[in-house]
């Protein structure tokens, strides 16, 4: 596959809530493709703090400067929704080992299902490198000061769910 040819990428995930980490990825992986869509999980069996409305709502508050970026959300498998939307790219960020291992697996198995895929891993910035969505609810519930871990968005509708007792 030559360098022209991979046009539209994606960045998958269940952005509950999303962070300063997935944006600086976002932004970052948005620069090299065309198209960039940042893409949220339905996946019915997990249960997520915010609705799936509530993150398409969040995301897209978050990147509406972002040229580039379209926000959708997808049932199933990664891979056939790209198949069906035209996408060669994956993108994923990478914190730690501890991702490398687990990406690098799904990676593997995803060109397993489709050789036309490509994965992408992007290394984090090093001040987002410890930050995950389900961290961050968890200091939250203990009172911490996340403020400079989410987009400003994401904390006012943080602030409303803790006024509401859902977290």
């Amino acid at each position: 596959m030559d360098k022209c040819t991979i046009k539209k990428a994606i960045f998958a995930g269940s952005f509950d809530p999303i962070t300063n980490g997935h944006l600086d990825v976002i932004r970052r992986a948005s620069k090299l493709f065309d198209e960039f869509q940042v893409g949220i999980l339905v996946n019915p069996n997990k249960k997520t703090l915010f609705t799936l409305e509530e993150r398409l709502k969040l995301v897209e508050e978050c990147t509406k400067d972002i040229e580039n970026v379209k926000v959708i959300s997808f049932e199933g498998l990664l891979v056939k929704y790209c198949e069906e939307n035209g996408i060669h790219a994956l993108v994923r960020g990478i914190r730690s080992a501890a991702d490398v291992d687990y990406e690098l697996q799904m990676a593997h198995m995803n060109r397993e299902l489709d050789s036309s895929i490509e994965t992408i891993f992007l290394p984090s910035n090093t001040k987002f490198s410890f930050i995950s969505s389900s961290l961050i609810k968890e200091v939250l519930y203990f009172g911490a000061d996340i403020q400079n871990l989410v987009p400003k968005e994401v904390l006012r509708e943080l602030k409303i769910k803790m006024e509401r007792k859902e977290i």
